[in-house]
């Protein structure tokens, strides 16, 4: 009876160290998944980091190119508006040589 006893307390202890065994190899696994985990976390982190600055360097270059356009736009209104002032004085002056010229020729034909 007593080598009964033993032979189960052997096999529980034999049990419980196999458990041991397998939980301590759980944690050293999780432990080497926690490690690879932080370290794409921190490769994930400084990507982030590199997007969003990359992201204000866009965002800056679009505010620029934004207000270069409203100058532009701005300058062919002007452009536009000169064109037209032009276009309007040419017809003046159009108008003039053509008085003058009739005047010219009735001083002509008389």
């Amino acid at each position: 009876m007593e080598a009964v006893q033993e032979q189960q307390g052997i096999d529980s202890l034999a049990h419980l160290e196999e458990r041991i065994t397998r939980a301590v190899q759980i944690i050293s696994s999780l432990r080497d998944e926690n490690s690879q985990m932080q370290q794409h976390l921190k490769a994930l982190q400084d990507e982030l980091k590199s997007a969003h600055g990359a992201r204000s360097e866009f965002q800056a270059r679009a505010e620029q190119f934004e207000n270069e356009r409203n100058e532009l736009g701005q300058k062919v209104k002007h452009l536009s508006e000169e064109l037209d002032d032009l276009r309007g004085e040419r017809k003046q002056v159009r108008t003039r040589i053509e008085k003058l010229l009739s005047q010219l020729d009735l001083l002509s034909a008389s």
